[in-house]
């Protein structure tokens, strides 16, 4: 397994994919899209910070590459949709730098405060600029925290520390739930119109993308402040600009923008109401730390055990779970390339769970199988993306949990529709991976090894007539299941040591009494 880790990642998280046998490779940042795809040729996993952009392009042909991993919060210079189109996981570390870049906020919510950048800056000018520098205490003023989350709640819980008076404007969070953190909510207007500093701690997106417009901003009251140490764009820089030279807005500090590296001409480098620091929310030792070790474990369980922890495109699984659903995916793997081969063009998928499910997280499995079905066909499908490739095919999916388990501890039904056909497959873990009926008809075979379905006459003879068959074709039976299916035929699951190959399988098919045979 090989490994590429972009953008300064922490030396701690790199240890433990050396320490698992991983070939880890180490670059600086990477921004043009045709040099990141050359670098991920034959890569498992790539590791980047914010500076390297991971691009649709850049993917397009990664066809080793299983999990994009993000050493921070934000994925927004990841390409989300495309990694999910091309079946790729994106992972990212949240937990691990929500102190730095609370901290950070409000460090900056002082440095406004007090004027220490003017201050500094003077005194190693050789003046002393204590005129024109008289601040303003945090003690007492109104904090409008705009995003809840991990960070937002942090940065609300140490203002709160420090006497000023904070609410939060967050459309995800329920009332009763800030209100248990002693965070009122409000909306967004009336945030705006109530708080004399405004700090933002939600992710950039589509919705978010100048959340903070020249409307919003001329809503805060005059003589406000912004903070925006979360992600660049929130703030619409040129409207943050024209409030600050009319003087509605008496500073700002910005320590994430739209364009990173910031331009050396940005006229926001010489704005004097603006404080700016290069991105610096999670930039301690104890964060790059953190965030690289947590992000590199959750690769390494994902790809040993299939657990899922800090996924933004496929649903959490905790290690213990994993641990319950695992010896059932070979299963799951099995029975989606069985039920391709029994309905190749298939538009209904039913999967029921049956006997004892309440343990069993399905979400997975059923990911697991939909992607097996599926891949039989055409394409690059993985659990990450087999529901909404499901969905663009045709193919409705549905599952019921619960119900009678046959005398089963554990009995998954499965029955795949399509071009007029619809067989049912039933299976279990009992003594093995196990099919033990197909189309009602019970018999009983491991679906991962080479197995013959038979579809044939039933009548004397037909089992020593294929038997004889296989033998002068050099094939060892290891085992001959045969059911009747009532309607004077039967069916038949015969386990080979080995495939057949096309020219005995015709001649088999070609038997007096077979009415069907396949080789799965």
């Amino acid at each position: 397994m090989k490994v590429l880790a972009c953008d300064g990642i922490h030396d701690d998280g790199l240890a433990l994919f050396r320490d698992a046998g991983w070939e880890v490779v180490v670059s600086d940042p990477i921004k043009d899209p045709a040099a990141l795809a050359s670098a991920l040729d034959g890569v498992d996993a790539v590791l980047v910070r914010s500076a390297t952009p991971v691009t649709a392009e850049a993917i397009a042909d990664a066809t080793k590459l299983r999990v994009i991993g993000r050493a921070g919060a934000g994925v927004d210079t990841i390409d989300v949709d495309a990694a999910t189109a091309r079946g790729i996981a994106v992972m990212n570390a949240p937990d691990g730098n929500t102190l730095a870049a609370a901290e950070h906020a409000i460090s900056l919510l002082f440095a406004l405060a007090r004027h220490i950048p003017k201050a500094d800056a003077g005194m190693k000018a050789g003046q002393w600029p204590k005129a024109g520098l008289t601040g303003f205490e945090l003690e007492g003023k109104r904090l409008g925290v705009i995003g809840l989350g991990r960070i937002g709640a942090t940065v609300a819980r140490k203002a709160l520390g420090i006497g000023m008076e904070v609410a939060a404007y967050d459309p995800f969070l329920p009332p009763a739930a800030a209100a248990k953190g002693s965070v009122p909510l409000k909306t967004l207007d009336e945030l705006l119109a109530w708080a004399d500093i405004v700090t933002l701690h939600v992710p950039r997106t589509k919705e978010t993308t100048n959340l903070l417009s020249e409307a919003r901003m001329r809503a805060i009251k005059p003589g406000g402040y912004v903070v925006n140490a979360a992600r660049g764009g929130l703030v619409d820089e040129a409207a943050l600009l024209k409030l600050l030279d009319e003087g509605h807005l008496a500073g700002a500090a910005l320590d994430t923008f739209v364009t990173e590296p910031l331009q050396a001409d940005s006229p926001l480098r010489a704005h004097p109401k603006l404080i700016l620091t290069p991105h610096l929310g999670a930039s301690t030792s104890e964060a790059q730390q953190a965030v690289s070790t947590i992000l590199a474990r959750q690769i390494l369980d994902f790809i040993d055990t299939g657990a899922v922890a800090g996924c933004v495109n496929l649903p959490p699984l905790t290690a213990e779970a994993a641990r319950e659903v695992g010896p059932w995916m070979p299963l799951m793997s099995a029975l989606g390339r069985l039920a391709a081969r029994l309905v190749p063009a298939p538009t209904r998928l039913h999967i029921t769970y049956a006997g004892r499910t309440d343990a069993l997280d399905t979400r997975p499995l059923t990911r697991l199988l939909v992607a097996s079905l599926l891949g039989t066909a055409s394409g690059r499908i993985t659990p990450v993306n087999a529901l909404a490739e499901a969905a663009g095919r045709g193919l409705t999916v549905a599952e019921t949990l619960g119900g009678d388990g046959d005398g089963f501890d554990r009995l998954l039904r499965i029955r795949v529709e399509g071009d007029g056909r619809s067989r049912e497959i039933e299976a279990t873990l009992h003594r093995g991976p196990r099919v033990v009926r197909l189309d009602g008809v019970e018999i009983e075979f491991d679906p991962l090894a080479n197995v013959l379905l038979m579809r044939n006459e039933d009548r004397p003879g037909m089992i020593g007539t294929v038997g004889s068959k296989l033998g002068a074709a050099g094939v060892n039976i290891v085992n001959f299941a045969l059911g009747a299916a009532g309607d004077g035929q039967a069916r038949a699951a015969i386990t080979i040591d080995r495939a057949v190959d096309d020219a005995h399988l015709a001649e088999l098919r070609a038997t007096p009494g077979v009415l069907s045979l396949q080789q799965i």
